[in-house]
């Protein structure tokens, strides 16, 4: 495969963290996106409003755009979440997670509105139409994997349209809505992310979102998937902003780090890893497998691209890969990324608290300095 045609970066990136509200630990073992069960690392931190606070007051002083708040079976709820430690941060912006298929969508556009005039104007949202049948199911929601999608679209047309208008009235395949409204539109309006790497996902992103969220491939793969979807938005007319969600372990050397990813991997048993690659790898999720394929269950062969590594999906779903290197090395790569289109990076590292300080005092002033961030 070709890569795409590199975008001349029209702005500075921004970064984000990651609320770990499933719990925290020095390890890569536990629950995530496709996890058939919760497993309870050592060292393992409990998600508690103290600790998830801590984190996040870590990122406002740190200078990262924002945090997401993600969704799942095992997560801690996500508006929930974000209501609490809204007041605990003065600038921090919250990407907060949710399903569309849970929550009807005028309920959801005025929960949206409501918590923006709390946060004056700190709220961010991120659609999860949800790629896993199991997990779906235990929520109540027994759609398909496409029509989901369909779902999303008709869900985030309503949401869009009573932000925008007085009224709205709507009849669809998954939605009928009579002079549905909110008392007032939130301002600004809530920016849309969203993320899908299916058919049935692509064309959601086109029309509706404000920013495209992908896994972190390597810079070429993760240029032409971006290069689909903006060519989908400018034949409606539209621009979408691109964003990537990755792990990171930065250090002062490129051994130290490689050091720190080498240990997360030997505390892996063969079974572990062959358990979670065969889960991961039948997923209904084009995401997931992509992310599963990269690394085949294989531990002999992890650096995929140079300082991009593939151990982390080993054992977890989602978000799979982690920039590993010096602080240097892992600047360069976000460079490299930035250049072929994608403005916002979602990050997250084991444990998170301490991460975020590795990252922001030696990624981010390289890329300050560099006119990057």
């Amino acid at each position: 495969m070709s890569a795409a045609p590199a975008q001349s970066p029209t702005s500075s990136a921004r970064f984000f963290w990651f609320l770990p509200t499933s719990g925290d630990s020095r390890s890569i073992v536990g629950s995530s996106h496709a996890s058939s069960q919760q497993v309870v690392p050592d060292g393992y931190r409990a998600p508690t409003r103290r600790y998830l606070a801590e984190i996040a007051r870590a990122a406002d002083r740190l200078g990262f755009e924002g945090v997401l708040t993600p969704t799942g079976t095992w997560c801690e709820d996500a508006w929930l979440t974000a209501s609490a430690l809204l007041a605990e941060t003065e600038r921090l912006k919250f990407l907060v997670a949710f399903r569309p298929g849970l929550v009807p969508p005028t309920l959801a556009a005025q929960q949206a509105a409501t918590l923006q005039r709390f946060s004056e104007g700190r709220v961010l949202l991120n659609i999860v139409s949800g790629g896993d049948d199991v997990e779906q199911r235990r929520f109540g929601d027994w759609l398909g994997h496409d029509e989901r999608y369909a779902r999303t679209g008709e869900f985030l047309h309503i949401v869009n349209s009573v932000w925008r208008q007085d009224s709205l009235d709507f009849e669809g395949t998954h939605y009928t809505v009579k002079d549905a409204r909110v008392s007032a539109p939130p301002d600004p309006l809530p920016q849309i992310y969203f993320g899908g790497s299916s058919p049935a996902a692509l064309p959601i992103a086109a029309q509706y979102v404000d920013v495209y969220l992908t896994w972190g491939e390597p810079p070429e793969a993760a240029a032409a998937k971006i290069a689909r979807v903006r060519e989908l938005a400018a034949a409606r007319g539209r621009t979408v902003r691109f964003g990537i969600r990755l792990h990171t372990i930065s250090r002062d050397t490129s051994e130290a780090a490689w050091a720190v990813a080498n240990g997360l991997v030997a505390e892996l048993s063969p079974e572990q890893i062959a358990k979670a690659t065969a889960l991961h790898a039948k997923s209904e999720s084009e995401g997931q497998r992509r992310m599963t394929a990269l690394h085949g269950g294989r531990v002999d062969d992890l650096e995929i691209y140079p300082n991009l590594w593939a151990g982390v999906g080993l054992v977890r779903g989602g978000a799979g890969t982690a920039l590993v290197g010096s602080h240097q090395e892992v600047a360069n790569l976000i460079h490299e990324y930035h250049s072929v289109g994608f403005d916002e990076f979602i990050l997250s590292g084991y444990p998170h608290l301490e991460e975020a300080y590795w990252f922001a005092e030696g990624v981010l002033p390289l890329l300050r300095h560099e006119g990057a961030a």
